[in-house]
């Protein structure tokens, strides 16, 4: 039989336990739980963005501006063939409708974000820790798909942008050689030739530290894009035609094609996280008159007056990017050329940070002696990667729609639904269960965006095989 220990004695186990007025009974020692000594409960005192600590903390303006830059990419062009595939009319509500949902399915990611900071105590998370936090946090049954989930958000989001980086370098060499070739020629130069040229430029946009310090190479893009439209828009203006020659509704059969091309359009999830992380002022990211919905509410706009006057303009003629439909011998045409490709040069560093941001936190472990040497290190090598890929396949734009199909459409619209679901699983889903319907309808878009964009990219990749 055990000696009973002698009352008022500490024994080793009780030094390791918190100290309160808990009181001692006999041999038994009781203890009082508190907000003080209770995790659970002091995470629900936890600030997480008082405790977030940054370098370079970003500022709304900048924050608005990034956004801005990643939502309004080369996919604007191809806006007028949305509509194209709609009609007048019907083109103005769907393109509503999907940037409503996309710009639905980024803010409850970020309010997703907000809610597992308090219950695991971090200031800032990535979109696949959020996803896997959610899991974790979430109900019994979702806690095993937890590294699944984080593999699948972060690889998928990798594989997306990386690509894109590779589609960007064609898009600005052909932009560029779109104007020298109405002067020197046909194949005057080499495309791969082209591409491989832009290896030096975009290493030192790569070299760029943080958002913060790129933030005025975005402010550069965006002006360059705005100059650009400005001018689209003035020949769009030009003997336009009157309203009743255009169809309100097109064949609804073809209306998916509009939905998808929307969607890759104006689609932007990987930044979203990197943006809120980086931001002084977290909280202003979202709300009714967050940077989220001001950004969005502008770029649905501006998508909306393009798509709607490109196809008023052109018709039937329409092509898949509005420039083309432009005269090429005409030095403002050649100018909206010029002013993209600069506009897509500059963007390349914010698709890049993405990237980068994900490869980098999988290896800086490793190199905490030679940080700054490895950071760069790593940003020269992905970079040289995305020109080589480009040069080797300067057709890769089908493949980058393919992989985009794929990935915004399951991490753009599904995974923010499900990390919706399992972080707040615990508190309902609201009176009749509405947002569950709610999240049927954007996994049913979903869907159609992955049916019909996938469909879309592999006929593009027949046609050219």
């Amino acid at each position: 039989m055990a000696d009973k220990i002698p009352k008022g004695t500490t024994t080793e186990m009780e030094t390791f336990l918190p100290k309160d007025e808990s009181s001692i009974n006999g041999n038994v020692t009781t203890y009082k739980v508190t907000k003080e000594n209770d995790l659970e409960a002091a995470n629900g005192d936890f600030d997480p963005f008082k405790a977030r600590v940054l370098d370079h903390p970003v500022s709304n303006c900048d924050t608005l501006t990034h956004l801005l830059k990643a939502s309004l990419g080369t996919g604007i062009l191809s806006m007028p063939a949305a509509f194209k595939a709609s009609g007048l009319v019907l083109g103005i509500f769907a393109t509503i409708v999907v940037s409503i949902i996309c710009t639905h399915c980024a803010y409850i990611l970020v309010a997703s974000a907000h809610e597992l900071y308090k219950k695991t105590g971090k200031p800032a998370m990535s979109f696949a820790e959020v996803a896997e936090e959610a899991c974790l946090r979430g109900p019994k049954w979702g806690r095993k798909f937890a590294w699944v989930a984080r593999q699948t958000v972060l690889w998928g989001i990798f594989a997306t942008y990386f690509a894109t980086c590779s589609c960007y370098t064609v898009i600005i060499a052909k932009n560029f050689l779109y104007v020298t070739e109405h002067y020197w020629g046909e194949n005057s130069v080499d495309l791969r030739a082209a591409i491989a040229l832009l290896l030096v430029p975009l290493i030192l946009l790569a070299f760029v530290p943080n958002l913060k310090y790129l933030a005025p190479v975005s402010m550069v893009a965006n002006g360059c894009m705005a100059v650009g439209l400005g001018i689209t828009f003035y020949y769009l203006v030009q003997e336009i035609p009157s309203f009743t020659e255009r169809p309100a509704v097109v064949d609804v059969t073809t209306l998916p094609v509009c939905i998808s091309v929307v969607i890759f359009a104006i689609e932007a999830i990987g930044v979203v996280m990197p943006l809120e992380n980086n931001m002084s002022t977290p909280r202003s990211f979202i709300g009714i008159c967050g940077v989220l919905n001001q950004g969005m509410s502008f770029v649905t706009l501006v998508y909306i007056i393009l798509g709607f006057f490109g196809y008023l303009k052109y018709g039937e003629e329409t092509k898949d990017s509005i420039t083309y439909n432009l005269p090429r011998e005409a030095i403002a045409a050649q100018a909206v050329n010029v002013l993209v490709g600069i506009a897509v040069f500059c963007t390349y560093g914010l698709q890049f940070y993405v990237c980068l941001d994900i490869a980098w936190s999988q290896m800086k472990e490793k190199f905490a002696k030679r940080e700054t040497l490895a950071n760069y290190g790593l940003r020269t090598v992905l970079v040289t990667l995305s020109v080589l890929i480009a040069v080797a396949v300067p057709t890769i734009v089908p493949f980058v729609s393919l992989i985009g199909a794929f990935c915004f459409s399951i991490l753009g619209l599904m995974c923010p639904v499900f990390i919706e679901v399992l972080t707040f699983w615990d508190k309902g889903f609201g009176p009749g269960n509405w947002k569950i319907v709610k999240n049927v309808i954007i996994v049913l878009t979903g869907c159609l965006a992955l049916i019909f964009g996938s469909k879309s990219a592999i006929q593009d990749i027949i046609k050219l095989f």
